[in-house]
């Protein structure tokens, strides 16, 4: 089953989805984008802690990732955007597997980083996961030298599973990442997280 078969409530089919927190903006990616992601992403420290990302990361590589972003139902692909000046600042998505529980992903740059602008985001991506497609648990990974990404996920209730080796693409080798998992129940328990819910609205 693919994400655009999965029941997404009352929200319209066709429009494409917008996530909004206190301070942030999560939309579609647009061609117009492709700069500032490829400036942020053309980062060795970002992209050694993803899966996906290339290094190094040029112009051409952020269109070609636009281009693909959610075209296939099986991510739902977000820009991180600041609320007040539309400013980019990275990315997250929520892949599906193929047992329906879905992934997390997220990457901020590094201009950004500390701000806490990575937990609100993936506090609205689990928000919109449990919400919208009803999901009983969500995954996630952290690279075990990244302990800021791991901080992340805590902090958004997840709960360690386990070690695996993944496949990094930008320094051509596996490396461990810590595993996790947050469940329905607890991401109910913490609602409450002291800030405004995630509002979703569509976008044409």
């Amino acid at each position: 089953m693919t994400i655009l078969e999965r029941p997404r409530g009352d929200l319209h089919e066709a429009c494409s989805l917008v996530l909004e927190t206190d301070r942030l903006i999560l939309r579609a990616p647009r061609l117009e984008d492709a700069k500032a992601v490829a400036t942020l992403a053309d980062d060795r420290r970002i992209a050694e802690n993803t899966l996906r990302i290339p290094h190094p990361y040029g112009l051409g590589d952020a269109e070609d990732w636009i281009a693909v972003s959610n075209l296939d139902g099986g991510e739902d692909t977000f820009l991180i955007t600041r609320a007040d000046d539309g400013a980019v600042l990275g990315s997250c998505a929520l892949r599906w597997t193929t047992d329906e529980t879905p992934e997390i992903g997220y990457w901020l740059g590094a201009p950004h980083w500390g701000r806490g602008y990575a937990t609100e985001a993936a506090r609205a991506l689990i928000d919109h996961a449990f919400g919208e497609h009803r999901v009983e648990a969500i995954v996630a990974g952290a690279r075990t030298s990244n302990p800021g990404s791991r901080r992340v996920l805590e902090k958004c209730g997840f709960q360690w599973t386990g070690v695996e080796l993944h496949r990094i693409r930008a320094i051509r080798s596996s490396a461990p990442f810590d595993r996790f998992r947050l469940e329905r129940a607890i991401w109910t328990s913490l609602k409450g997280w002291g800030r405004t819910a995630t509002r979703v609205r569509c976008s044409a």
